[in-house]
C-alpha cells in the first residue's frame, strides 16, 4: 500500500486530509511538528510527503533540506508543500529547494487528491523507465571501436581490452545504449549507483573522467550537457 506522511501542525485540517487520503486506499501517517516528521520520514521511509511550511521546531524548507539530503532513493521521495503562504517568491524558494509541487491554502480536496495522484504517477513512470534501463544493461553493445558485452563484463575498444571498473562499465553502457539522451547526474545514480552513493558527492564526475581518459580518443563522445549531466554523441 502506498504511504503518505501529512506533516501538519494544524490538527483539524490534518485529520480532514488524512480521512480523505484514507478513503482513496493510501496509508497515512501523520506528525504534527518538523522535528517529528523528519523522524517519521526516517521510520516510516513514505512514497510521498505533504509538508506545511510554517511548523513547529523546524520548519518546512528545513525539513525539505533535510529530505534532500538523505541518502540513495529517500532522499527522491516526491514533496508537496501544504501553506498560506502564497506569494510567487514563497513558491519559487519552495521549488528550488527541492519541493516538487506547491498547494497555497485554502485549498480544495479534490485538487489536493489530484495533484497526489499525479505525483505518484509521475514517479511511478520514473520507476518504469528506471527499471527499463536498467534491464537493458544486460544487452551486448557495438558503437563504431567499442564494444561491450555486459554478461562477462567485458569492453574492447579497437580490439584491445578496456579495463573498467563494473560502476564505469555500466555507466559507459548506459550512455552508449542511448546515444544523444541526456541523462542528469541524479538518474545516472539512480540507474548505476543504485542505494550505493552519498548525496552532494561527485561520484558521476569522477566516474565520467575516468571513462574519458580511458577511452583515449574516443573519450570526447561522452559529452557534457551544462546544467543537465551527460550524453552519448550520435
Amino acid at each position: 500500500m502506498t504511504t503518505i506522511l501529512l506533516i501538519e501542525d494544524a490538527l483539524d485540517l490534518a485529520a480532514l486530509v488524512r480521512r480523505e487520503l484514507e478513503a482513496e486506499g493510501y496509508s497515512v501517517r501523520h506528525a504534527a511538528d518538523g522535528q517529528a516528521g523528519l523522524d517519521t520520514f526516517h521510520a516510516s521511509q513514505p512514497d510521498l510527503v505533504l509538508l506545511d511550511w510554517m511548523l513547529p521546531k523546524l520548519d518546512g524548507l528545513a525539513v525539505l533540506r533535510r529530505i534532500r539530503q538523505s541518502s540513495g532513493a529517500l532522499g527522491n521521495v516526491p514533496v508537496l508543500m501544504l501553506t498560506a503562504r502564497g506569494e510567487e517568491m514563497d513558491r519559487v524558494i519552495g521549488l528550488e529547494v527541492g519541493a516538487d509541487d506547491y498547494l497555497a491554502k485554502p485549498f480544495g480536496m479534490r485538487e489536493l487528491i489530484a495533484r497526489v495522484h499525479a505525483l505518484l504517477r509521475r514517479v511511478e513512470n520514473a520507476q518504469a523507465v528506471l527499471k527499463a534501463d536498467r534491464e537493458g544493461l544486460g544487452r551486448p553493445i557495438v558503437t563504431g571501436p567499442l564494444r561491450l558485452d555486459p554478461a562477462g563484463y567485458q569492453a574492447t575498444l579497437d580490439g584491445a581490452p578496456l579495463d573498467l571498473t563494473r560502476t564505469e562499465f555500466d555507466l559507459l553502457a548506459l550512455l552508449a545504449r542511448n546515444p544523444g539522451r541526456a541523462f542528469s547526474r541524479q538518474y545516472l545514480l539512480d540507474t548505476v549507483w543504485g542505494a550505493d552513493y552519498v548525496t552532494g558527492d561527485r561520484s558521476v564526475d569522477n566516474a565520467v573522467l575516468r571513462l574519458r581518459k580511458k577511452l583515449g580518443g574516443l573519450g570526447d563522445a561522452v559529452e557534457t550537457v551544462w546544467g543537465v549531466g551527460y550524453r552519448w554523441r550520435v
